[in-house]
């Protein structure tokens, strides 16, 4: 493929270039691991020095977003409704409310929007399904009361590319025991089935949305709104960056990503003001990464988007409190997830082949064994 790129684009490519080391026959060891990521926030320090400046709610642990429970009834699955935990490592990076987010954040989200863009495209045919399998520790407390956490516990989703309206959305694995995610009204009244959306965001209505950023933020900020006026969201409850930060966090957690349409999430991200860099972030699997995070006031807690320092490739996320709050005392941690494999698979219940290799599983694989 030729390269188009040049002037800025084509340094920041190279400088990029010049950041990530070339894949290696063996992991790399631990201090080379931690050099990667020192070299990077170096990067990032300095980017921002020679530019100036410029001006959760808990989510339920299935796949679809809290926004997605009421659509012509409401959504119906066997999977209880909770939230999460683990062992926070607050960081330093304050939450900073300007026009956009700092030039540090928004000097790594373009190098990981760049690294993005560059991946290879796997096609998705709207008869198959999304594989995704991650571990996540969840809080299954009280609502409204003191974290309580769960160990890392393996999930796995499968969920359904037509592009239609559809009833049967898909599938959890979690427990040793499968729930079906499936669309349903109260009183036995017909089911009208779910359309692919920012709710159900099939693999063929990610590569729809816009790739230019501004326009893709203005897209999604027009579907939250929808979902918000459905809901009769209270004015009080509604924040515009923080809905946005979170529907783009939704939106990488379980899918599977047209590499154009990452790329824009990404710069659409670096708008958002009030996001920061945090320079160590675990997951659910114990890896270290870079994250980008923001404070929800709302809510008093921070949640961070975890990547693969070397690769910049996403691992995963975690939420802790920053204030103390009838979840707990500040720095609680209120959940953490951990990406392990994504794949396209032909039916339900399927799991990736041994020979046939996915999307992210190689890189977080390896990613796990530098920490």
């Amino acid at each position: 493929m030729n390269d188009r790129t040049s002037g800025p684009e084509r340094a920041e490519r190279e400088e990029l270039a010049r950041l990530l080391p070339a894949p290696a026959e063996r992991d790399l060891p631990p201090g080379r691991h931690l050099h990667h990521r020192e070299t990077l926030m170096r990067l990032i320090d300095q980017d921002g020095a020679r530019t100036s400046a410029r001006p959760r709610l808990l989510r339920p642990a299935v796949l679809l977003p809290a926004a997605g429970l009421a659509l012509g009834g409401v959504l119906l699955t066997t999977l209880a409704v909770t939230g999460r935990d683990g062992v926070p490592a607050p960081s330093a990076a304050g939450s900073h409310a300007r026009a956009e987010a700092p030039r540090g954040a928004a000097v790594l989200l373009d190098r990981i929007a760049a690294v993005a863009a560059e991946k290879d495209e796997q096609r998705v045919g709207d008869d198959q399904f999304v594989y995704v399998k991650t571990l996540q520790s969840e809080n299954e407390g009280r609502f409204g009361g003191p974290v309580k956490l769960t160990g890392p516990r393996e999930r796995e989703v499968w969920m359904a590319q037509q592009p239609g309206p559809v009833i049967h959305v898909g599938l959890i694995h979690e427990d040793g025991s499968y729930y079906p995610i499936e669309v349903g009204v109260p009183d036995g009244e017909t089911a009208v089935g779910y359309p692919a959306g920012l709710d159900r965001p099939t693999y063929r209505w990610l590569a729809s949305l816009p790739t230019d950023p501004d326009a893709l933020l203005q897209r999604l900020t027009t579907e939250i709104t929808r979902d918000q006026d459905r809901r009769d969201t209270p004015a009080k409850d509604r924040d515009r960056a923080q809905d946005t930060f979170d529907a783009i966090g939704e939106l990488l957690r379980e899918t599977l990503m047209p590499p154009k349409t990452a790329a824009a999430l990404y710069k659409a991200a670096a708008r958002i003001p009030g996001v920061s860099v945090d320079s160590d972030a675990v997951d659910a699997a114990g890896r270290h990464g870079i994250g980008v995070a923001r404070d929800n006031t709302r809510t008093g807690d921070r949640t961070t988007w975890i990547f693969n320092p070397t690769t910049l490739e996403y691992l995963g996320e975690r939420t802790y409190l920053t204030k103390d709050t009838s979840l707990g005392r500040k720095g609680t941690l209120i959940n953490k997830s951990a990406v392990l494999e994504r794949a396209v698979v032909d039916t339900l219940r399927e799991k990736p082949s041994a020979g046939k290799t996915s999307t992210e599983k190689a890189s977080t694989e390896k990613a796990s064994t530098t920490t």
